[in-house]
């Protein structure tokens, strides 16, 4: 039987935070993949050898999406029946789930802009490349950050 402490409604938190870490993070994903993707297509019709070395944005917001789902599955593993799951480790799932998408959404964001700029670039002056990939790392890090606050939270 639900407790104060363990209210009804504590789970609902926690599979919250497993949704939002997925979905958010994914909407991210997908968006770095598109943008990144659309920039490859313009530049393949001028330099089609660049194509495999312009695939490296788009691999990078698909790891973005890796990210929220350890999340999501680490969250709804630990989600248990309202006599055992408590509002404070629920609200803890809830954050745990937001920071990694939020996080994850931003960082899909920067690598599908900074992937349609940077292949489309390096198309027209190959020794962009570098520059590309570093500030695509230091997008890539972003997502990161959330992910290391989520499974502190998570374990917290």
């Amino acid at each position: 039987m639900p407790t104060g402490e363990n209210p009804i409604y504590a789970p609902f938190f926690g599979v919250m935070g497993a949704s939002s870490a997925i979905v958010l993070s994914a909407f991210g994903a997908a968006y770095g993949t598109a943008k990144s993707g659309s920039g490859i297509c313009a530049m393949s019709v001028m330099r089609p050898e660049f194509i495999m070395k312009s695939i490296i944005p788009v691999v990078m917001a698909g790891i973005i999406a890796i990210y929220g789902l350890v999340v999501a599955v680490l969250v709804i593993s630990a989600v248990e029946g309202p006599d055992k799951y408590t509002l404070y480790r629920g609200f803890l799932h809830l954050g745990s789930g937001l920071s990694v998408g939020f996080s994850g959404l931003a960082a899909g964001f920067a690598i599908g802009i900074v992937g349609d700029s940077g292949v489309r670039g390096t198309a027209q002056q190959p020794r962009l490349f570098v520059g590309m990939i570093l500030i695509l790392i230091f997008a890539e890090v972003l997502g990161l950050y959330g992910l290391i606050v989520a499974i502190y939270a998570y374990v917290k």
